[in-house]
């Protein structure tokens, strides 16, 4: 006759297994942050290739809130999970603004079933009201209007420049990852597509389209 295992034996057992459901449960919390890492080292070797200027160390999305067209309080914090390709601008508008508006919407579009992860965002930086003529082409846009100096804490444009200058690529965690140069043209667009598309395709196993 073999004699059962001693209470002691039983519960070193108990607590491996603990353990070891603890480390799983850990390792799953823990897989969408170190995919966001990866996803950004992973085009980091490619640098020389890379259009846009590499974020280093990225910036978290800040705890602000902003006013939408619809007179909706959002937080920026709630944007997190989807792709975000920003652009900044005061209400009025300017040629370079539309151009920016322009290309935001051309870039996601030319994705073909990639576009829905990602969101085209304007941050408008001052009082302006934003004008009805522009609001048709915002309709699939986040447009969220929130103090310009609350921004230059977060977002900072490329020596010589200013923040509405630029496109700005934040990533599903909302870490800001990428700065486009200034002043944008179609042809800049295109190699801009190139780089989101690198993302794209380095985070599939893990980003989904929808928040």
């Amino acid at each position: 006759m073999h004699s059962l295992p001693g209470q002691g034996a039983v519960a070193m057992r108990r607590t491996a297994g603990g353990r070891w459901k603890m480390i799983a449960v850990l390792a799953i919390c823990a897989a969408p942050v170190i995919a966001s890492y990866l996803t950004y080292y992973v085009i980091r070797p490619e640098s020389r290739q890379v259009f846009g200027e590499l974020i280093d160390p990225q910036r978290p999305l800040p705890d602000l809130r902003g006013i939408s067209l619809t007179g909706d309080e959002v937080n920026l914090l709630s944007l997190k999970r989807q792709w975000l390709l920003v652009t900044v601008s005061g209400g009025a508008c300017d040629q370079g603004c539309q151009r920016h508006l322009y290309l935001q919407r051309q870039i996601r579009e030319s994705l073909g079933k990639e576009k829905d992860r990602v969101d085209r965002v304007w941050l408008v930086s001052d009082d302006v009201p934003v004008a009805e003529a522009l609001r048709p082409a915002l309709k699939d846009a986040t447009v969220l209007r929130i103090s310009g100096s609350a921004l230059g804490q977060w977002l900072t444009p490329a020596a010589g420049h200013s923040l509405p200058e630029h496109l700005y690529l934040v990533d599903p965690m909302g870490n800001w990852m990428l700065r486009f140069p200034a002043s944008l043209d179609l042809a800049d667009a295109a190699k801009a597509k190139r780089d989101l598309e690198r993302v794209l395709r380095a985070s599939a196993s893990w980003d989904n389209a929808g928040r």
